[in-house]
């Protein structure tokens, strides 16, 4: 390929100094020609003025030894022309180079110069073809007598234009030179940069990679040196909702302002960093490039993170239902013991309180939140606080009908929260946790407040940041993901997510849902019958609690 780009350089080099040349010197012939036509009229104009021309014109007649004859022959010596022809208004010449033609009329018609106008051009005449200027000749009383024909041998303009030609080539040939040297140092760093491929091999190898870009089930964007995306590749498109649109834009204008713009800008830096982008959680790697820019890697992770939800949700089902277990394993012998001793008042009692306690929980979540999905949700999860040693309370200023627009994504955004809250006072004293659910028109408004160290006021947005977070990450995979996503499920319905301090100490998290209730009611509003111990169970399984992978 090298020696490729060098001929054809050279040839554009050649091409260019021959072209030039051929520019120049064409100007340069029609340049002398009109200076040769100047130059001829000027000596007929200098030849009419003198005096004896005139005269003889009037008083001798025409011969090879007259006065016309030799004065013009005088004239013609001294400016180097090729002939001077004196002619009268008959056309007769007074005057000619050779002696003979004198008395014999001209072989070019005079009449412009006998009608007073002088002429100059390219002409074929007797003596050839030459550069000519004529002009009228007049006698005392500018009267027009007769005319003055002068020529220069169109050889002699021609020989000063072959004479240009040997420099004008030298400086072509210069030019030449200098083009072939600037060819071979260009074409030497192609070689270098190129690595000595062949065109038919670059060619191959961005087909190849046209292809390995658009197959591969990772996101590519590359970015040029001031941080314009210059590639994206299908998977890159797809995860990030972007289009060919956003070719040639910045980051910030592509994606906006966020974690996902900072992490492929490289402001955040690291390996295998997590961002959230719509409902997708991506996992990002940044390579800078030899150029100044860099390219990024996108991994989709949102279903290995719904796994893994599923997973502690699962997890969260398992702890409630082995509290119960235990728990009914512990009343099953209490009540064996009182059978068995034949405290059988006392029996029937217990039994009882047993079945009321769990009728009484039962009934006081589904009283206050109608609709069933996250009634049993807060049930199994009061089941897993007990277990924990908290206390899980439904305030009462809670009331939740059964006309949710998205019932799952509140479910999520709770049971993360709820989750947040019950690791934050776990082993603490008097661990409390508490959660409001209360409508105010279409808008549903949740706080989930626990009794907690809380979170410092210069924390409280960074808990909101993909991949914070002060905890041990799960098993399967990165903690810092839960509280991103409440935040983005409430942005979507054009709410939000905030932070702040509770009431006697810990956190309180709040979070506003716009038009997140339907304008009318889908059915009656159900009120669940009392609910005994295998029901609250059932229910917690029917919804399992999406586990609190946010950062506190």
């Amino acid at each position: 390929m090298f020696s490729q780009v060098l001929l054809m350089q050279v040839a554009v080099a050649a091409g260019v100094a021959v072209l030039a040349t051929g520019l120049f010197l064409a100007p340069l012939s029609k340049q002398l020609d009109q200076e040769a036509m100047r130059r001829a009229l000027a000596i007929a104009q200098t030849t009419a003025q003198d005096p004896e021309i005139a005269e003889g014109v009037l008083t001798t007649p025409p011969s090879r030894n007259g006065p016309v004859q030799r004065e013009a022959e005088r004239i013609r010596h001294a400016t180097n022309a090729e002939y001077i022809v004196v002619l009268d208004r008959r056309w007769v010449r007074w005057s000619h180079p050779t002696p003979e033609q004198i008395g014999h009329p001209v072989s070019t018609d005079p009449t412009d110069a006998l009608d007073g106008r002088d002429v100059m051009g390219i002409d074929e005449g007797t003596l050839g073809r030459s550069a000519r200027g004529k002009v009228p000749l007049y006698d005392a009383d500018h009267r027009i007598i007769g005319a003055v024909s002068v020529g220069i041998a169109y050889d002699s303009v021609r020989a000063r234009l072959l004479a240009a030609i040997p420099g004008l080539f030298a400086y072509a040939g210069g030019a030449l030179a200098v083009g072939a040297l600037a060819a071979w140092l260009v074409s030497r760093r192609v070689q270098r940069q190129t690595r000595d491929l062949a065109f038919s091999d670059i060619s191959a190898l961005l087909a190849e990679r046209e292809a390995m870009l658009h197959g591969i089930r990772e996101g590519v964007v590359a970015l040029d040196r001031g941080g314009r995306i210059r590639l994206l590749n299908d998977e890159a498109r797809r995860l990030l909702g972007l289009g060919d649109e956003a070719v040639g834009k910045s980051l910030d204008e592509a994606l906006g302002e966020g974690r996902t713009a900072d992490v492929l800008a490289g402001r955040v830096t690291g390996t295998d960093l997590l961002t959230v982008r719509g409902q997708r959680v991506l996992v990002a790697n940044r390579m800078p490039t030899d150029d100044g820019g860099a390219v990024a890697t996108l991994r989709d992770r949102t279903e290995l993170e719904q796994l893994g939800r599923e997973l502690d949700s699962t997890r969260g089902l398992i702890d409630a239902l082995r509290a119960q277990d235990h728990e009914h394993a512990n009343r099953m012998h209490t009540l064996l013991g009182l059978l068995e001793l034949e405290m059988y008042d006392d029996a029937v009692e217990f039994v009882g309180e047993v079945v009321g306690d769990h009728r009484v929980t039962a009934e006081q979540v589904t009283e206050k939140i109608q609709d069933p999905l996250l009634a049993a949700l807060l049930v199994g999860k009061a089941t897993v606080a007990a277990e924990r040693g908290v206390a899980l309370w439904v305030s009462e200023r809670t009331r939740l009908p059964d006309r949710l627009v998205d019932p799952r994504g509140l479910v999520t955004v709770v049971g993360n929260l709820v989750d947040n809250a019950l690791d934050a006072v776990a082993a603490t004293p008097h661990a409390r946790v508490e959660v409001e659910l209360r409508t105010e028109g279409r808008t549903v408004v949740l706080r989930v407040r626990d009794t907690g160290p809380g979170i410092p006021a210069d924390q409280r947005e960074l808990v909101f940041t993909d991949g914070w977070s002060t905890k041990e990450p799960p098993a399967h995979g990165k903690r810092g993901l839960g509280l991103p996503l409440v935040r983005r499920l409430a942005e979507r319905q054009g709410g939000g997510a905030t932070v702040g301090a509770a009431d006697g100490g810990g956190a309180e998290f709040t979070v506003v849902l716009p038009e997140a209730l339907t304008d009318a009611l889908n059915g009656p509003d159900r009120e669940s019958a009392p609910a005994g111990p295998g029901v609250s169970g059932t229910a917690a399984a029917a919804a399992p609690a999406p586990a609190g992978e946010e950062a506190r």
